[in-house]
């Protein structure tokens, strides 16, 4: 009896990881827009499970910050602001230069075999002029180039951060850096594909040098190239001032 109910949690908790991961894909390709129901019994029936998988899978969505939960509406995909872009960007610019220094002092040969892989994969799809193909060869090499990392820790967040800022782009394709408008291709756009996948392979060179300064510094320059990009197509919104917060009067 004890081993048929370990069984039954055991696979109820990878159904709600499952459906966690199939919502929040939708979430990010738009077929959840922000603002979106997300009623539980519809969503059973969609991924084909009973409701108590997509109730821990929405409650997981919700701490990721994906889902918002209001009493009376239930819950609803969220409403990405203007700031939580900016500051996604921010923490990025922090985070992946760290990670691939790490990368740098602890990948395997095995990460490098992968990443080299991707590299010469991309660079020839944008010399092509195939785009369409390079963003999901771009997440399978950050999120190999975090694994390389070898910290657990670090590559999850490095992961969900990208996740993120897919989803935030997703949700308002005027945001995203380097693509070019209403998903045409024009010639900066292939120029700005085949930049960006020479400085993927200038990052690999170095990781597989060892050369942590390098890395650090190629995927500093990558992370401020993309948010230099996002605050030239959003001025006003970037540049509003944060509220300060005043703290003179604070006494310990």
């Amino acid at each position: 009896m004890t081993g048929d109910t370990t069984a039954i949690q055991s696979g109820r908790r990878v159904s709600a990881h499952a459906v966690c991961t199939a919502i929040r894909d939708d979430i990010v390709s738009g077929v959840y827009p922000p603002g979106s129901r997300l009623g539980e019994e519809l969503l059973a029936r969609r991924y084909g499970v009973s409701r108590v998988p997509v109730r821990e899978a929405l409650r997981t969505l919700e701490s990721e910050g994906f889902v918002t939960t209001k009493r009376h509406a239930g819950a609803c995909v969220a409403r990405p602001s203007e700031r939580e872009a900016a500051d996604l960007l921010d923490i990025r610019a922090l985070l992946e230069p760290l990670g691939a220094a790490r990368a740098a002092q602890r990948r395997t040969e095995a990460h490098l075999k992968v990443l080299r892989g991707l590299v010469r994969l991309g660079q020839e799809r944008a010399h092509r002029g195939q785009l369409g193909e390079l963003r999901s060869l771009g997440d399978w090499f950050h999120e190999t180039l975090a694994q390389a990392s070898g910290s657990p820790s670090l590559a999850g967040l490095l992961v969900q951060l990208r996740r993120k800022i897919d989803w935030v782009y997703a949700a308002d394709p005027g945001r995203i850096p380097s693509a070019p408008p209403g998903g045409v291709r024009t010639e900066s756009a292939t120029v700005r594909a085949v930049a960006a996948w020479e400085g993927h392979g200038a990052l690999v060179d170095a990781v597989a040098r060892g050369d942590a300064d390098r890395a650090r510094e190629l995927a500093t320059a990558h992370a401020e190239r993309s948010l230099a990009e996002y605050r030239s197509r959003r001025p006003f919104a970037v540049s509003a001032p944060k509220q300060s917060v005043n703290t003179a009067r604070v006494k310990n």
